[in-house]
């Protein structure tokens, strides 16, 4: 079994729904133009009982699917995102420019790269889509689940090269690893710990969702505009909990500098989100927990973290107990640094990627 640890030598929020993993206009991807399409599942019926007529998967494939003689596909890659993100963050110079051209890591002229929307994100089904509240309440469980039909179904991809995944898709990842151990030749979660949401991490997911619950402008679910203050709340919350101190110092080194990044930041924030659909996708990860089966795992797996992430802080010494339990599991620490973004290190590949190829290396 492996379970050693590893420290980087010296070398971006939970989705880097802030600033981190926004695309840059000024430079061209270096990796053909992704193709979009829906896969629409009927009658999807979650965990909670509930069922859609209709459940929206948005997705971006790049590349082209490659299968061995027995019609196995060989080279698909799963990348999945982070609360409040899509798979459009993928698409930034930052993470596929430095993963997905030529000669890169996951060159896409030799893997079949898929980028879904999770339920309740992007432009897959959620609930400002027009349901509000009464959109069924899903879990991670079911947003895998819908994952799994949308490849095999709708792209009719049999096996994975590859699942990975940032924050939330780290967590998807782990599930992944458990639900279809036999799917996948690699793991890499990023970002993310392999047991129940609990301890801070809850009671900040908690601050997010009964902020906008305990606004009475959110009425159920039925507001006619944001509730501001509630939602305001929520971006309050997870400002802090992404923060990384050193880099905000540098961007904002007086107290006006400071203020006017702040206000910048939340009015910005606040243009994009939807408090139904913030709330939903918080309250998603209820059902997580996936430290029963790590045994389960049978792929190598690489987990990586950073010391500055807030929302998994290394003194927990969570990933060190548990890794010892998969089989073929690995744990990665990356200290602190200049170059680090906390939480968001996992969308800043030139930082892990080194780790990344080990990984397919060892898994051929």
């Amino acid at each position: 079994m492996m379970s050693r640890k590893i420290i980087l030598p010296l070398l971006f929020l939970l989705a880097a729904p802030i600033s981190a993993q926004t695309q840059n206009p000024a430079r061209t991807p270096n990796y053909p133009k992704p193709v979009e399409g829906d896969f629409v599942i009927r009658d999807f019926k979650f965990d909670s009982g509930e069922t859609l007529p209709e459940l929206k998967l948005h997705y971006r494939t790049i590349g082209e699917p490659k299968r061995d003689a027995s019609g196995v596909v060989r080279n698909a890659v799963l990348i999945m995102h982070g609360t409040g993100g899509s798979g459009a963050n993928f698409l930034s110079n930052q993470f596929g420019g430095a993963l997905f051209g030529p000669g890169q890591l996951l060159d896409a002229a030799k893997y079949f790269i898929i980028l879904p929307d999770g339920i309740g994100h992007g432009q897959s089904s959620k609930p400002s889509n027009g349901m509000r509240a009464r959109f069924p309440h899903y879990a991670y469980n079911d947003m895998i689940t819908a994952q799994r039909r949308l490849l095999t179904e709708g792209l009719k991809v049999n096996h994975l090269r590859l699942v990975m995944g940032t924050s939330m898709g780290g967590m998807h990842t782990w599930l992944w690893g458990e639900k279809y151990p036999d799917f996948m030749d690699a793991l890499a979660p990023l970002a993310s710990l392999p047991v129940q949401i609990s301890g801070r991490n809850r009671m900040m997911r908690r601050m997010v969702i009964d902020s906008i619950r305990n606004d009475p402008e959110w009425n159920n679910g039925e507001y006619k505009q944001q509730p501001l203050r509630g939602l305001t709340s929520a971006i309050y919350t997870l400002m802090f909990m992404s923060s990384v101190p050193l880099q905000q110092y540098k961007q904002a080194p007086t107290l006006d500098a400071a203020d006017k990044l702040f206000d910048n930041s939340v009015r910005a924030q606040l243009a994009r989100t939807d408090a139904n659909d913030m709330l939903y996708a918080f309250d998603a990860s209820r059902d997580y927990d996936p430290a029963p089966k790590l045994e389960s795992i049978k792929a190598p797996l690489v987990a990586i973290n950073s010391a500055d992430d807030q929302v998994n802080p290394p003194e927990l010494g969570i990933v060190e107990k548990e890794i010892k339990r998969v089989k073929r599991g690995r744990y990665v620490l990356i200290p602190i640094s200049d170059r680090t973004r906390g939480h968001g290190t996992h969308s800043l590949p030139e930082i892990w990627k080194q780790y990344l190829a080990e990984l397919l290396e060892e898994s051929k």
